[in-house]
């Protein structure tokens, strides 16, 4: 179990950046999709947990997504009976800066062009729509095929198709515009 989990807690992590755009909720929501796997299934055969943890860590980015409503909501009321501030802290923008990785070019010219080229990549990812992003990661980065992916996001595998579709010619459009061929 533990094998598995350090195998997939830095994609999880991005996976989850991603989706809700905040370093310290996405870290909350991989520890607790992690927590909950193996508290409710540590006695599963291993081929069976890439499944079930992508299907518990999308179901936590979607609880969280549901609390935050549910917060705003109440904040929103709140704060019509207060003062108004215009400071808010939150910048939807704003993404980490891709860490370096050992298969990156050893020349430094190649190294810091990889690593714009991966921020504007992950740029992109944010404007997705939730539904496009939820299948492009899982499609493509998890690896997941079309009808794990379907039961992963609850949808059909044509929703997929669909989702993963939209969200290549998305970012293809993204990039292209940015000056980006790949």
């Amino acid at each position: 179990m533990s094998a598995f989990l350090a195998e997939v807690e830095r994609r999880a992590f991005k996976q989850a950046l991603f989706a809700v755009r905040d370093e310290d909720a996405a870290l909350d929501i991989v520890q607790d999709a992690m927590l909950k796997l193996t508290e409710k299934y540590g006695a599963k055969p291993v081929a069976e947990l890439p499944m079930l943890f992508q299907r518990i860590l999308q179901n936590a980015i979607h609880d969280h997504f549901r609390r935050q409503k549910v917060r705003s909501t109440w904040t929103t009321l709140l704060s019509a009976l207060g003062q108004k501030d215009d400071d808010e802290d939150y910048d939807p923008l704003e993404t980490l800066p891709s860490k370096s990785e050992s298969n990156w070019a050893a020349d430094p010219a190649g190294a810091h062009e990889q690593t714009k080229i991966v921020a504007l990549i992950e740029e992109a990812l944010t404007r997705l729509p939730a539904r496009q992003r939820e299948a492009f990661l899982l499609r493509y980065w998890e690896e997941l095929d079309v009808a794990e992916t379907a039961t992963a996001m609850g949808c059909s595998e044509g929703s997929v198709k669909t989702h993963c579709s939209r969200a290549v010619r998305a970012l293809a459009e993204m990039l292209k515009a940015k000056g980006i061929s790949l």
